[in-house]
């Protein structure tokens, strides 16, 4: 049997759809959870990766020399 043939065969089946009535059914259920369950993964690991970071700082050392520094370019010259 050919492809045509099959194709042929099939479009009275397809008349007999309501265009109105067009329904994501199961795979469209399954794809939806699947993208839930792993929106809710990735939150649970970023929530445990933020609760490992560290926010204090640490102070700065003070400057050695009170002089200001001068400019690479001036250095140059």
């Amino acid at each position: 049997m050919y492809a045509t043939q099959a194709l042929t065969n099939l479009v009275p089946l397809a008349e007999e759809l309501d265009k109105n009535k067009v329904t994501p059914g199961v795979l469209g259920f399954i794809v939806f959870a699947a993208l839930a369950v792993g929106v809710w993964a990735l939150m649970k690991s970023m929530n445990r990766h933020m609760g490992r970071v560290n926010f204090e700082e640490t102070p700065e050392a003070e400057p050695a020399s009170e002089e200001p520094a001068e400019p690479v370019s001036a250095k140059r010259k």
